[in-house]
């Protein structure tokens, strides 16, 4: 969406950041859940940068409700991350091809994040660290990006054919 008014763009994003909320209290396993849909809406709806901030924000708010569990440190850097990840699902889909976009995206938020952060975790000595963490976290993790990114498209594609 190209914008004019820079106000209805900050609505917009508010709003998105506020369905980022509460799908954070949409849990599918610890601090995974359906807080990203909005940032990959975003990336579509709005531009790349716009759903990074919101998918960063989205995870934020998802590990407050969480209560941190992965420690401060550990959800910033996913914080970082889902940003990155969102960003480039935003330029893949809009300068080469959707399907690719949405299967990259689905592999870097899930069994990519993880293997990522397994190291981190072991450096910074978390009890469910490495090995395990990349067995407990790879499957629902990829799950639930799958859920995300689909839903993003999903939706995007319907307000993009309506003409909203």
């Amino acid at each position: 969406m190209k914008s004019k008014n820079k106000t209805v763009e900050l609505v917009y994003i508010a709003t998105l950041i506020a369905i980022s909320f509460i799908g954070s209290l949409i849990k599918i396993q610890g601090t995974i859940a359906l807080d990203s849909m909005p940032g990959f809406f975003a990336a579509l709806y709005l531009d790349p940068l716009s759903g990074a901030l919101v998918g960063g924000i989205g995870h934020l708010l998802t590990s407050l409700t969480s209560g941190f569990p992965l420690t401060l440190p550990i959800h910033l850097i996913i914080t970082l991350q889902m940003a990155v990840f969102i960003y480039i699902f935003g330029l893949i889909y809009k300068n080469v091809n959707g399907i690719i976009a949405s299967i990259i995206a689905i592999i870097l938020n899930g069994i990519g994040a993880t293997l990522i952060l397994a190291p981190i975790t072991v450096w910074i000595g978390l009890p469910l660290s490495g090995t395990g963490f990349i067995y407990a976290m790879a499957l629902p993790l990829t799950i639930a990006s799958a859920v995300n990114v689909i839903l993003a498209v999903i939706i995007y594609k319907v307000i993009k054919k309506s003409n909203f």
